[in-house]
Parts: C-alpha cells; structure tokens; sequence
C-alpha cells in the first residue's frame, strides 16, 4: 500500500536532515536520491517554503507531486520584500509590475478561483491590498478598477 507523506521544504535546497531525512528512514527509500529529485523539482522556488506530496509505493519507488508557495510569498518574492506590511494602509513595502502579478497568476493558476487569466490576476492584486504592495506604483484597488474597465484587456488575454 502507498504511503503519502506531505512536507513543508525550502524550494531547491532539501537536505537528508530534518525535517526530511527523519520522515523518510522508516519507508526505506533511498534519501538522496528522493532529496536529489526534490531539490530538482523545487529549484524553481529557490528562497521560499513549498508543499510537496511523497508518494511512497510498496516496491519503494516514489512520486512527488509540487505544490506551489502561497500567493503571498511569491508576491514577496517579485517585489522584493522582506515581508508582507503589518499597516498596509499607511506603509508599503514594494511594488510589482502587471506583468509580475500575471506571472504570480500563472504559477498559482491551478489553486486560484478565476477562470479567466484576467480574473487570476484580480485575485492576486487583490492579495497585495492587503500585503502593503504597489501594482504599477499605484493602489492595487485602483488598478483592479482600471481592469473591470478594461484599460488591460489586451495584456490579460488568455
């Protein structure tokens, strides 16, 4: 029978150590070959802490399925920030551009609610209201109300 294990590991740069190395002794597998696949799946998300499914079959072999970082450390990431601002009305703490919130809309596609690219992309700006984050220099509500009007139809086609 499968044994699946879910982890929290810093994207492309697992170790045999903990929490890692501890939760796979018992299965069996070989641990530097499974932190070695990991690290080659997760390289895309360098500096931030993403979710991955282990799936452990009887014959020991394994599947790993990535998720993706929340929606808020990769706007982290793209605005480079240290964190989310704690007083998001009064401080910000970066900005990002409208092509930034897309690509955060296309890695986040399969976990957002919108169905289209357009719609993607309001929900992610909607995350950086209250995050402290600028999209184009200006306040994320008045960029969301410039796309309802469609001023960026033409750069959020799907």
């Amino acid at each position: 029978m499968a044994q699946v294990l879910e982890i929290l590991v810093d994207g492309g740069k697992a170790t045999p150590g903990p929490p890692l190395g501890p939760t796979l002794g018992p299965t069996g597998v070989n641990i530097p070959q499974v932190v070695a696949k990991i690290n080659e799946k997760t390289k895309a998300f360098e500096g931030m802490k993403v979710p991955i499914k282990l799936t452990i079959n009887a014959d020991r072999t394994f599947d790993i399925t990535v998720g993706t970082p929340p929606a808020s450390a990769l706007l982290i990431k793209e605005a480079k920030a240290e964190k989310g601002s704690g007083k998001a009305k009064e401080q910000k703490v970066g900005n990002i551009t409208l092509e930034q919130a897309k690509k955060v809309a296309d890695m986040k596609k399969d976990a957002l609610l919108g169905a289209t690219l357009k719609a993607r992309v309001k929900e992610i700006i909607g995350t950086c209201t209250s995050m402290g984050i600028t999209v184009e220099g200006k306040e994320p509500k008045a960029i969301l109300k410039e796309i309802s009007e469609g001023k960026y139809d033409a750069k959020l086609k799907d």
